[in-house]
């Protein structure tokens, strides 16, 4: 008797994945291959990709559908790969009995391979995109009429010249699965929404420094470029990605900075070292949005980190690094106490009132800034040595040191603190 039951079971399996593999050899789609799917493991199924999009559903009604995709119970994940690389995930739901893991795992198999192929197109287009962009900022490509063309070849019309936007994103709690292309896709949405022709890419911090912009040391620099025939539309894309930012990454802290309009294509890598500036800005004073025309003083400085970053780095080196150094090393707040200070006209009171430290505590601070750097809070040229220096800091990118006081979220429930004096 059990033998009599093995045969058709096994008749069954191969029958099932029989179907899917036919869907996929025929290139019917993934909507078909989730049909397939759904016969095969009689349960309903969706198939969503890395960065969380639905890729096809097969499901028997709305709410059907939503508990496959919200989690309800007995709904199962199944993680989708090709290689190393997670492409998605198979959610389903059983409507009887499981199905055999071996069937699930061969059929997840076949869905993953499917993902990959219907993308190549897409990773075709995302990278020819990304080398436009990286060639452009990095003044690789010089010629007028070479960046008109091969703009027009990515649909993108960059004769009247084009705006840059910078964006940011880090997670303020650790994230699942690929959360940085969740970033990209809808960094993309935003941008696309209102201007359907811009260049959304990953540059590398190399290509940005070549176009004199003062770019982060790790994964480059998220930017989008968006052409300027009309010149308020760089800015309009930029709103529209800091609100579709702050909908869907909840979780997440965004910087979004937009420089002015190019008019000449030669000059967008100009752009792109404004956006990075104002991004600079904006991450050090934690601002979401900053555009670089709103980025007073810190304008004046544009020049020197384009044509001469190194000397720009060196009047850091002479002012404030002494300051980093001396809070990284005792976990001290030298640096922000010296921000305070400038920003409140020189006031020890208000700057007491501002950090929540008593004012014997913060003339002492004041005085070891005078002893690093050799420049007094307390004279005209001390003051805007340091506070140069600090714009410097911001224009770099460096971040100043910051404790867990200074987190996003935490200013309530401060209380006064008398520190003892020193």
């Amino acid at each position: 008797m059990p033998q009599r039951l093995e045969q058709p079971t096994e008749s069954a399996f191969l029958e099932a994945f029989g179907d899917v593999s036919a869907a996929v050899e025929a290139g019917a789609g993934l909507p078909e291959v989730a049909r397939a799917v759904e016969r095969a493991l009689d349960a309903s199924v969706a198939v969503v990709d890395s960065a969380g999009s639905v890729l096809a559903v097969a499901c028997r009604s709305p709410d059907d559908e939503r508990a496959v995709l919200s989690g309800a119970a007995g709904r199962e994940i199944r993680e989708l790969r090709v290689a190393d690389a997670t492409v998605g995930e198979l959610r389903y739901r059983p409507r009887g009995k499981p199905p055999p893991a071996a069937l699930v795992g061969m059929v997840g198999t076949l869905i993953a391979l499917e993902i990959e192929r219907s993308r190549a197109p897409e990773r075709a287009s995302e990278a020819a995109v990304a080398d436009f962009v990286a060639d452009l900022l990095g003044r690789r490509i010089t010629d007028r009429e070479n960046i008109i063309a091969r703009g027009k070849e990515l649909g993108a019309d960059l004769s009247a010249g084009a705006g840059v936007v910078v964006v940011r994103a880090r997670p303020n709690r650790p994230e699942e699965g690929d959360w940085w292309a969740r970033v990209l896709a809808v960094v993309e949405r935003g941008a696309r929404a209102v201007a359907r022709s811009a260049l959304t890419a990953t540059v590398s911090a190399e290509s940005m420094r070549a176009s004199g912009a003062s770019a982060r040391e790790d994964e480059g620099e998220l930017v989008v470029v968006v052409p300027a025939a009309d010149p308020e539309l760089p800015r309009r894309v930029a709103e529209a990605i800091q609100r579709e930012m702050e909908s869907g990454l909840q979780s997440f802290e965004p910087v979004v900075a937009v420089s002015r309009p190019a008019t000449d294509p030669v000059d967008i890598h100009r752009a792109g070292a404004e956006a990075v500036l104002a991004a600079n800005v904006a991450e050090a004073d934690r601002t979401h949005f900053l555009a670089f025309e709103d980025t007073g003083s810190y304008r004046l400085l544009l020049g020197a980190m384009t044509d001469d970053p190194a000397e720009l780095q060196r009047f850091h080196d002479e002012t404030i690094a002494p300051l980093v150094a001396y809070d990284e090393q005792y976990e001290t707040e030298l640096v922000r106490t010296l921000e305070s200070f400038l920003d409140e006209d020189g006031s020890v009171a208000r700057t007491s009132e501002r950090l929540f430290t008593h004012r014997h505590t913060i003339r002492y601070r004041l005085e070891r800034v005078r002893e690093l750097t050799g420049l007094d809070v307390g004279s005209t040229d001390g003051r805007e040595r340091l506070g140069l220096g600090l714009k410097a800091m911001r224009v770099l990118g460096i971040m100043p040191p910051r404790g867990p006081a200074s987190e996003p979220g935490t200013e309530a429930g401060k209380v006064p603190v008398d520190e003892p004096d020193r």
